[in-house]
């Protein structure tokens, strides 16, 4: 018979904003995702489509991240080397995508057949995270400033279901319009996550919610007998390391 093939978790870890790349002197979330390959020196691919594949971006990129012990590189899409994406991506241990504007992104990836490549590489146990349009992008929904004043998205991947709004501390219409979208129905329950919080995914599921920033939280927000409520989930503080004690899990389900 031949050998069983070992099954990897799909994991997509999802940042609310203000993440190492923000603040390079905080490596709490750099090294917690890092540390999640389980490997020494593991291939991380830079994807900043949302931001117009910014030269500023990616040279920030670069420079912070070769403090950690990882190979990068950087996927460009108004550059494209013709590459197959697929074995490319396949390749990696991570993919980070980078912030900017959702609806763009998701629109250029499609054109080039980035969504259904990232859907391979996290079917086959790559790990997928991003901050701001990068965490959006994994769900079904969530609330943008892609076309100005902020509105609801129903454009994303769907990889995980449901809705999500980053920046949930810090920009004040992100909280209110959030409620209105889910209690009107036009968003689904969903997630939201404030600047420095991060919420970590295994094959759909919430395994934990962890931060950079002492009082970063992440939270479930869902429509109950006509009102919109908001329950915070318990969100670890994350070492200096990134490394938190075995079976240090504090998942707990949305209503």
């Amino acid at each position: 018979m031949p050998p069983m093939r070992h099954h990897k978790p799909r994991q997509i870890v999802v940042m609310g904003g203000s993440d190492f790349l923000n603040e390079p002197r905080n490596p709490r979330l750099a090294r917690y995702i890092l540390r999640l390959t389980q490997k020494r020196w593991p291939r991380i691919c830079f994807v900043p489509t949302a931001a117009g594949d910014s030269a500023v971006n990616i040279r920030r990129f670069q420079q912070i991240i070769k403090k950690y012990p990882c190979r990068t590189s950087v996927l460009s899409l108004f550059w494209p080397d013709g590459r197959d994406l697929n074995k490319y991506l396949l390749a990696q241990d991570v993919i980070y995508v980078g912030g900017g504007n959702t609806a763009n992104m998701l629109a250029i990836w499609r054109l080039h057949g980035v969504d259904k490549a990232l859907r391979r590489a996290w079917d086959n146990g790559v790990i997928l995270c991003g901050v701001s349009a990068g965490m959006m992008c994994w769900f079904e929904s969530g609330v943008t400033d892609s076309f100005g004043p902020v509105r609801a998205l129903n454009d994303g991947l769907a990889f995980l279901s449901g809705s999500a709004c980053p920046h949930f501390d810090r920009q004040p219409l992100r909280r209110p319009t959030y409620h209105r979208l889910i209690g009107d129905q036009t968003l689904p329950a969903g997630v939201a996550a404030d600047d420095g919080a991060a919420i970590h995914y295994v094959d759909r599921k919430i395994l934990r919610c962890v931060a950079s920033r002492p009082n970063a939280r992440a939270y479930c927000v869902y429509r109950r007998d006509g009102h919109v409520l908001e329950e915070p989930l318990p969100t670890i503080y994350l070492p200096r390391d990134g490394k938190l004690q075995a079976g240090c899990n504090c998942w707990r389900a949305c209503s």
